[in-house]
């Protein structure tokens, strides 16, 4: 396996480009693929120093980078993605890694067999908000993990290849992966088609998981106002997090009730702000799929965590189709 910190992007369409500026500012950008002659011309003038391919074969043939970032249209993931790692390489995969749960064992078992790195490209966990309430509940602060919700909803851009779910719910997903290290034994999900034929506008999806815990995720792109809201509720606390607020403000909130009496008795504490890093997600992200180009193992947003949240979601839209739970 080469031994270097360079990465190439394929796909530098509106996320792939946020990929593109983030690697050269950290200094690990060896190669820009894409099939637009246009977009390839634009990146040769805004990066000279930068090589520019057609296809990833190219990219792969010059051989000078140890990663690859795969930003293409979801349906394409599977290809590019098992040719990068047939080839060697490691790999970050954009959300949603693959759109079939057979597609995304492929990879992983494929992965491990060439001894690659499989991440998945769940930003999200290396936001410094979700890192720090990641370490205050293994810091058992709001004591026993009760419930979860997210609601992710904004008059967003409406996909015409996939739905809301598809769209927005990963990242989610991921999160509650992260936090409960658990997968739900039941998956519950309902929601409204209204723009066009059979793509999801709205969906709320109930997950329950061992140990009593439950958790909602709710995703619109029909909603007057943007709301990115995290609630983590624990026996002992509670802790919400906005992302769609001024500053992002991350709370902690010392509310519980106790029932050793007999009778429920609200304890109804101070709420305190809870400080984290300013670090931008994508550059941690990145930061860590580079440290991790020397072959070492993944801890988050593994090959394993790719797959899970992958079957989520086909778990989650069968029964979003059918109208049945899925156990």
């Amino acid at each position: 396996m080469m031994q270097c910190n360079k990465v190439c992007v394929v796909g530098a369409g509106y996320w792939g480009k946020n990929h593109i500026s983030t690697l050269f500012r950290l200094g690990a950008l060896g190669g820009i693929v894409d099939s637009r002659e246009k977009v390839r011309n634009d990146f040769k003038i805004q990066y000279p120093s930068i090589s520019v391919f057609h296809k990833v074969s190219d990219a792969i043939i010059k051989g000078d980078c140890a990663g690859y970032v795969v930003a293409t249209p979801a349906e394409t993931h599977y290809e590019i993605a098992l040719e990068i790692i047939n080839a060697g390489c490691h790999v970050l995969v954009e959300k949603p890694v693959t759109l079939k749960i057979e597609e995304a064992c492929s990879l992983k078992e494929t992965a491990e067999a060439q001894h690659v790195n499989l991440m998945a490209g769940h930003v999200l966990l290396f936001h410094p908000a979700i890192q720090k309430i990641k370490e205050m509940l293994n810091s058992n602060i709001i004591g026993e993990l009760q419930y979860i919700y997210s609601n992710r909803l904004n008059l967003g851009t409406v996909r015409t290849e996939e739905n809301v779910f598809w769209s927005l719910a990963p990242h989610d997903i991921s999160i509650f992966q992260y936090f409960t290290e658990l997968k739900p034994l039941k998956i519950i999900s309902t929601g409204g088609i209204f723009l066009q034929n059979d793509i999801y506008d709205t969906t709320l999806t109930v997950l329950e998981y061992e140990g009593n815990i439950k958790g909602h995720i709710f995703v619109s792109w029909l909603h007057p106002f943007k709301e990115h809201r995290l609630m983590v509720i624990g026996s002992q606390g509670m802790i919400s997090f906005e992302d769609s607020v001024v500053n992002k403000p991350l709370k902690l909130y010392s509310k519980s009730y106790d029932i050793s009496g007999g009778f429920p008795t609200k304890h109804d504490g101070p709420v305190e702000q809870i400080q984290y890093d300013e670090e931008m997600p994508l550059t941690a992200e990145l930061k860590y799929f580079i440290h991790h180009l020397n072959g070492s193992a993944l801890e988050i947003a593994n090959g394993q965590n790719a797959v899970d949240v992958v079957d989520i979601l086909v778990q989650a839209s069968d029964s979003l189709t059918k109208g049945v739970p899925l156990e």
